[in-house]
């Protein structure tokens, strides 16, 4: 495969094959093929005391021939690749993301507990892979809020003015402009603004709430310009609200195609890779798929 593949985790569950549904769209859309990859984790994986006879063959795994048969003759006209690996999904399937452009799951797998609402392969995946990745949530997911207006096709993006990714925005105008959707910028900004005051003291500060909102709607208007030059055909719709971010983003979330957020950037005191709390907060109740766009590389 010349063209980087979208890629799909499939274990056989309903959550993984509306995943694998989605993939087959998104990898339609870049002209990319699609990966089909069943990660099968064993029993000598996780209990060294039990000895087991080993892993089937790679041809012989119904998890695939499922995938296969659940996409049928909806493949024509894009190449599609079946593949099986032997391991811990939660530690392989961040790695396909090295090769991949997108790497797309299922919120939850098989395995777990039923009340779980990400599971922990879709929340490792979004952590750590190096690629977008896109989790596709179970149908049904209840959110409030006022519906976006206006009609037709819409991706949601959040935008931070404090500290922006270009990566993040760019994967939105790229994926707005493959739906032919308009995007919804959101940028949020705490209201009433925090005070800091010495004991004993009361801080009582005079802000303006219309002044703060338009200079926040300002600064998201400076950062998509750049964007918007290359994808004059988007329309962005910037939009400064009060409050928290991740609720904000989970009421767009309704009725939407997509909402991109980003991940943490690795800090001196702090290199793990973190998710951040709204982007898992977004993972855990947004109803439309999520997109978890990597870090862009730091400046030189």
């Amino acid at each position: 495969m010349s063209t980087p593949p979208v890629v799909a985790a499939v274990d056989g569950s309903d959550d993984s094959l509306r995943a694998l549904d989605w993939a087959l769209d998104a990898a339609r859309r870049r002209r990319a093929p699609l990966r089909a990859v069943h990660v099968r984790q064993y029993a000598a994986w996780t209990q060294p005391d039990v000895l087991v006879a080993g892993p089937p063959g790679g041809d012989d795994d119904p998890v695939l021939d499922q995938a296969r048969t659940h996409l049928g003759e909806r493949t024509r006209g894009t190449e599609v690749e079946y593949a099986g690996l032997d391991g811990i999904p939660g530690a392989l399937l961040p790695e396909l993301g090295a090769e991949a452009q997108l790497l797309v799951l299922g919120s939850r797998g098989r395995g777990g507990f039923a009340s779980l609402l990400l599971g922990s392969s879709s929340l490792a995946a979004a952590r750590d892979a190096a690629c977008p990745v896109v989790v596709v949530p179970r149908p049904g997911r209840e959110v409030h809020g006022e519906a976006a207006a206006g009609p037709g096709p819409r991706v949601v993006v959040g935008v931070n003015v404090d500290s922006p990714d270009e990566a993040v925005l760019a994967f939105a105008f790229t994926e707005a402009a493959l739906r032919g959707a308009r995007l919804q910028v959101i940028a949020a900004y705490p209201w009433p603004p925090p005070t800091w005051a010495a004991p004993a003291e009361v801080a009582t500060l005079m802000v303006d709430q219309d002044a703060v909102e338009s200079e926040t709607r300002a600064l998201a208007e400076g950062f998509l310009g750049p964007h918007r030059a290359r994808h004059p055909d988007v329309l962005a719709e910037p939009q400064a609200a009060p409050g928290d971010a991740a609720g904000l983003l989970v009421a767009a979330s309704r009725d939407a195609e997509l909402v991109v957020v980003g991940r943490h950037r690795r800090r001196l005191l702090a290199p793990a890779r973190m998710m951040g709390s709204v982007t898992q907060a977004v993972l855990l109740h947004a109803a439309s798929p999520i997109a978890v766009i990597p870090p862009s590389p730091p400046d030189e």
